[in-house]
């Protein structure tokens, strides 16, 4: 009897693991065929090699344009300028956190840190519009030069809301290095810095490229913070002190104004969200990838 009941709760546990499982996997099955079924229609009246190769994007105004390239062309600008900020300040911040705080020092750091991430992302928004335009880049490029809505802005305060991510991985990656590599290095008379930075980072190398990855696809996803920093004007330039627009803040403006449901306009917000789809599905497969190629030379 006792064996009975332990084998149902058993089974139980197991059909309850299994359905949380398929709760998740059906989510974004339903997320895939929404976005592909209106896609679908929208495809039918707009070409895709129009749609992905096109330099303008018009889709609310006469005559319409539906080129994404501005849209996507603004997310990478954001993105990636966010990364060339975050990433540096936060693989620093990891090392300093592992291999140099002392513990109380750490105690009172990391959690400082992660309330950056508390932070409401429309609160980053209006830092960016209020601090950082007017009172950091207008000064340090000259007022002509920056516009008041500009993806530089934009790249800043984004690089500020994934700084704890990338650090607060790294330094989980970095702290499971094991303790024998860094002794072997001291016993080579090896410093502080020079165990840190070719022992410990090497090492933990492999957790360094996940976070800067889950960056990558929270920076391109990242919503009202670039909304309001990047402004709302579609442009296809490499100059990051003019004014942009990424695709999610373009789902937001068309999400939250009149445009009538069911027409080519507003299934544009279903194409360009396949689109956004894709490129973080692209990213995690990348990831996976070179998380895979370097299990297979460390090990």
């Amino acid at each position: 009897m006792a064996r009975t009941t332990r084998h149902l709760k058993e089974r139980g546990i197991e059909t309850w693991l299994l359905g949380c499982a398929l709760v998740s996997i059906l989510t974004t099955a339903g997320i895939v065929w929404v976005l592909v079924s209106e896609s679908v229609s929208f495809f039918t009246e707009v070409s895709p090699l129009a749609f992905l190769f096109g330099t303008r994007w018009e889709p609310l105004i006469e005559p319409r344009r539906f080129g994404v390239l501005p849209l996507l062309g603004g997310t990478f600008i954001v993105a990636l300028g966010a990364l060339l900020i975050a990433v540096p300040v936060g693989i620093a911040s990891a090392l300093f956190l592992s291999e140099y705080a002392p513990h109380t020092v750490r105690a009172i750091l990391k959690p400082l840190l992660e309330i950056l991430a508390g932070i409401p992302t429309v609160v980053y928004g209006y830092f960016a519009v209020t601090f950082i335009t007017p009172d950091v880049l207008k000064p340090l490029f000259g007022s002509d030069r920056v516009d008041t809505f500009n993806a530089a802005s934009a790249a800043i305060v984004v690089a500020v809301m994934i700084i704890p991510t990338i650090s607060s991985l790294c330094d989980d990656a970095f702290r499971a290095v094991p303790r024998t590599l860094r002794e072997g290095a001291y016993a080579l008379s090896a410093t502080r810095l020079e165990v840190a930075t070719r022992v410990v980072l090497p090492a933990g190398l492999s957790g360094v490229i996940a976070a800067v990855l889950l960056a990558l696809a929270r920076a391109i996803g990242e919503t009202m913070a670039v909304a309001l920093a990047a402004g709302m004007s579609p442009n296809l330039s490499c100059n990051p002190l003019e004014t942009t627009q990424t695709m999610t803040a373009y789902i937001v403006q068309v999400s939250m104004g009149d445009t009538p449901a069911g027409t080519v306009e507003y299934q544009t917000i279903f194409a360009v969200g396949l689109l956004l789809f894709v490129v973080t599905l692209a990213i995690n497969l990348l990831a996976h990838r070179v998380l895979a190629r370097f299990r297979e030379v460390y090990e």
